[in-house]
């Protein structure tokens, strides 16, 4: 069994909202692998960078990818920094994997001052830019599937990965 959508993008892509209304319109589950690390860590992500550091984070967040593409059901959104782990990429090669693209001004304007965003801390918009910057790449790269965002509401985003999902008419 495999999934039947990965979700991937930056930091206020709209991955958790696009997949939960996905999830519902196909009838399938939804997993969110950064709520799934809050469970498995006891705590916010913001308090696992605080209190453990990234790289245990980076952990926890491998480990919870690993565990929803093992399910193999369903709409998965995987955090925006999880694509950089290689043995994630390798998992992911193959996989129906949707790429949330979303230009700068709209990731900033999402993610905001957001301090539940633990990488966006100090200087948000300078950090977004470099994150984006290190990361589309890989987006682009892993993506069967890319749907752009920007200025769009994710009602419309979802229907267009459904539509996407079952091939042309």
């Amino acid at each position: 069994m495999r999934p039947v959508a990965i979700l991937i993008g930056p930091p206020g892509a709209g991955k958790t909202t696009v997949g939960t209304l996905l999830a519902a319109m196909l009838g399938v589950g939804f997993t969110d692998t950064d709520a799934d690390v809050e469970v498995t860590a006891g705590k916010p992500v913001s308090d696992i960078f605080v209190e453990d550091g990234e790289p245990a984070f980076r952990e926890l967040e491998r480990a919870a990818v690993e565990r929803a593409l093992d399910s193999g059901t369903g709409v998965i959104a995987i955090g925006g920094g999880a694509v950089l782990d290689p043995r994630t990429q390798a998992r992911l090669a193959g996989q129906p994997v949707v790429y949330l693209e979303t230009g700068f001004a709209a990731a900033a304007k999402r993610v905001g001052l957001s301090q539940a965003r633990p990488l966006l801390i100090g200087n948000p918009r300078a950090t977004l830019k470099i994150l984006l910057d290190q990361r589309l790449p890989v987006y682009q790269r892993l993506a069967a599937i890319t749907v752009t965002t920007d200025d769009r509401e994710p009602a419309d985003i979802a229907a267009e990965v459904a539509d996407h999902l079952a091939g042309p008419p």
